[in-house]
């Protein structure tokens, strides 16, 4: 399957004027989003806790992690961001396009929205 990025814009809340814009590469074996930490501090976003995350190749790591309002697509969610290496490619988790109902078609290998968010 090909890689799909998509525009997110990241603000601490909604009265923030700071904010993170970049391409996030969108990532369905992903529960939360990462984005580069320093990128998160410059946009006021706070780190409030820690957790261990399991990578691709298997192994754990420990990652600081944050709440953030996420905005892409058109559509605003909120949700826990992972505070990354300063050289790492953002990511959006699966939980984000959840909320606001947006899978990825593994055909034509597009984002695209549901008629309805499930509730079953």
């Amino acid at each position: 399957m090909g890689l799909i990025h998509v525009t997110v814009t990241l603000r601490a809340s909604q009265k923030s004027r700071k904010k993170y814009e970049a391409d996030f590469l969108v990532d369905t074996g992903a529960t939360d989003s990462m984005a580069p930490a320093s990128e998160l501090v410059r946009a006021g976003i706070r780190r409030r806790g820690r957790m261990t995350y399991e990578l691709a190749d298997g192994s754990a790591v420990e990652y600081d992690y944050g709440l953030a309002e996420i905005e892409f697509m058109g559509e605003l969610t909120s949700g826990r961001i992972i505070f990354g290496p300063d050289a790492c490619e953002p990511l959006l988790g699966v939980t984000a396009l959840e909320s606001v109902g947006i899978t990825v078609d593994p055909v034509s290998r597009r984002l695209k929205r549901l008629p309805a968010i499930p509730l079953k």
